[in-house]
């Protein structure tokens, strides 16, 4: 038979009071309150009530702090302070991305597709990502400009005072070099447009005679100006600008070096094969030193016009070629038979056939 222990009155009393279970937190464990536990009451305390066991560390303390309210305002944008004479070179000294606060004037820049996007208005220039995408100037003003030409003037010389005029400037260097510079906003300052170079010259300024000229003509082709007599090369095939310049100077002295070559085959060309008329070595010249011998020499028995301006040795043909009345003939039958005939050609040798044979000028 089972054995019954009776409880003792103070188990009985304790049973008797009615539990709460107070659930602070899954890992913690709610447990009797000490006055419970020991039967002792606290007047200040409900016997109702347990406090909540909390192990010290298991959970961190948190205190409450008072926030800081951020009372610092925002300035307005820069460009709405600015006085209207300040120096931009201050306020945009170097080359940067387009800054909206800073530009004082209104910009632009962007795509609309309808009246519904943006109200039908290119955005404006704050906060406009188009504007910062592409290259700006903003420091490269006149005023900067300037300013860079001041800070350069310490490292320049004087213009020589020989070099006056453009006469004299192209007497002494008669070769041009055109050359260009970019500048961009773009993570490489090497444009690749800026190698390509350019040189520029009179054909006259060359000390070439007719073949020469001739020949350094034909091998240039059409980079040769007829009418203004210059001669202008480039080329881009180089890497380098520098590089560039001196390809097209050995051009112009392999081609200069050319021209003065004469090939054996040169030496078969006949006078039909020529490219103009050449007054020396044509008929006009013969026929004309054969009829101021004959008129030369029946002089004395001659009743009509005599020629005064020949000398009395007209063997000479060279000396008699020299003669004015000669050259003015020679320059009329070349300029006929090169450039044409019209009205002043033929005006002009009908002329120099009246001074070359001492007609008179009404005839």
């Amino acid at each position: 038979m089972a054995a019954f222990i009776a409880p003792s009155k103070t188990t009985l009393n304790l049973l008797a009071k009615p539990v709460r279970t107070i659930l602070a937190s899954p890992r913690l464990c709610c447990c009797l309150s000490t006055e419970a536990n020991t039967g002792v009451k606290d007047g200040s305390e409900k016997e109702e009530e347990f406090r909540v066991y909390e192990i010290e560390g298991l959970k961190p303390k948190t205190t409450l702090r008072q926030r800081r309210q951020n009372t610092k305002r925002i300035p307005p944008p820069r460009y709405r302070s600015m006085p209207t004479d300040q120096d931009w070179t201050d306020v945009w000294p170097t080359s940067s991305t387009f800054n909206w606060s800073v530009v004082p004037f209104p910009v632009r820049q962007g795509f609309v597709e309808s009246s519904i996007e943006n109200e039908g208005v290119v955005p404006g220039k704050y906060a406009n990502l188009e504007l910062m995408k592409i290259p700006n100037f903003l420091h490269l003003t006149p005023a900067h400009i300037t300013k860079h030409c001041e800070a350069l003037k310490e490292y320049c010389t004087q213009w020589p005072t020989a070099l006056d005029t453009d006469e004299k400037c192209k007497q002494h260097f008669p070769i041009e070099q055109v050359t260009s510079d970019y500048i961009s906003a773009r993570p490489t300052l090497r444009d690749p447009r800026a190698r390509l170079a350019k040189i520029k010259f009179c054909v006259s300024d060359l000390d070439l005679d007719y073949h020469a000229r001739d020949k350094f003509i034909r091998l240039v082709g059409d980079r040769y100006n007829s009418q203004t007599d210059e001669v202008e090369l480039e080329t881009d095939r180089c890497p380098l600008k520098s590089q560039n310049l001196d390809f097209l100077q050995f051009v112009l002295t392999a081609v200069y070096f050319e021209s003065w070559k004469t090939e054996p085959w040169e030496a078969m060309k006949q006078l039909s094969d020529m490219e103009k008329y050449f007054w020396d070595i044509n008929k006009s010249r013969e026929s004309m030193m054969t009829l101021l011998k004959t008129i030369k020499g029946t002089e004395p028995k001659s009743t009509g016009p005599k020629l005064d301006y020949l000398p009395d040795d007209v063997t000479n043909e060279d000396a008699i070629c020299d003669l004015p009345q000669v050259q003015q003939y020679k320059e009329a039958v070349t300029d006929l038979f090169n450039e044409g005939e019209d009205h002043l050609s033929l005006t002009r040798y009908k002329e120099s056939v009246k001074n070359l044979l001492g007609l008179k000028s009404g005839l």
